[in-house]
Order: structure tokens, then C-alpha cells, then sequence
């Protein structure tokens, strides 16, 4: 799988939950470990990261402390992880890319 970085951050030493565009059409997310290996914690701000007009189309839980806890499929292969910085505390999951559908008008002129 190669990955595009396109963006991290929410943390102070620099080495930041990190979002990634997969060659396969989906999102790699760097994030906070938690007690399950298929989740991860990331900040908000990780979301503004999404290529234009597409979101992570997996459910996220707020947590209500300025994150999410998003699952996924674990990322475990060497090759994608090399592309990658990660600190012990964190893990890296795939995620479904979805593209947006708006719904609606514009204002009339």
C-alpha cells in the first residue's frame, strides 16, 4: 500500500496523530492507542486533513475532550508501516474513504 501524507497534528512533541491517502482509495490514520487494537484516538483537527469533497466513512465516538475514537482495520505490514512515523503510544488504522454528496441549492442570485 502506498501512502500520501496529507496532514497531523494535536500534540506538542511534534510526532502528531497523523492522516494518510492510500493508494487503495482509502485513509490510513495515525493515532493515540487505546485498550483496542482496532481503535485509535485522534484530535478533531485531524479531519481537516480529508481531500476535498471526501470524509472518513467509518462511525466515530466523541469523546468529548476535543477527540474521536475512530476503528478500523489495523495496519500490521512492514512496507506501509516504513512509511510512516510513529511513537510507541500510537497506532495506525485503514479507514473507508467517502466522497460527499450535497444535497440542497444554492442561494438564488
Amino acid at each position: 500500500m502506498w501512502l500520501t501524507f496529507l496532514g497531523k497534528g494535536g500534540s506538542a512533541d511534534g510526532e502528531c496523530p497523523s492522516l494518510f491517502a492510500a493508494d487503495s482509495g482509502t485513509y490510513v490514520v495515525v493515532g493515540w492507542r487505546t485498550q483496542t487494537p482496532e481503535t485509535v484516538e485522534i484530535p478533531h483537527l485531524l479531519l481537516g486533513f480529508t481531500e476535498p469533497d471526501t470524509f472518513i466513512g467509518a462511525t466515530m465516538s466523541d469523546t468529548g475532550r476535543g477527540t474521536f475514537l475512530l476503528s478500523g482495520r489495523p495496519i500490521t505490514d512492514r512496507a506501509t508501516l516504513d512509511q510512516m512515523s510513529m511513537q510507541p503510544h500510537e497506532a495506525a488504522i485503514e479507514v473507508p474513504k467517502a466522497e460527499r454528496t450535497y444535497f440542497g441549492v444554492t442561494a438564488a442570485a
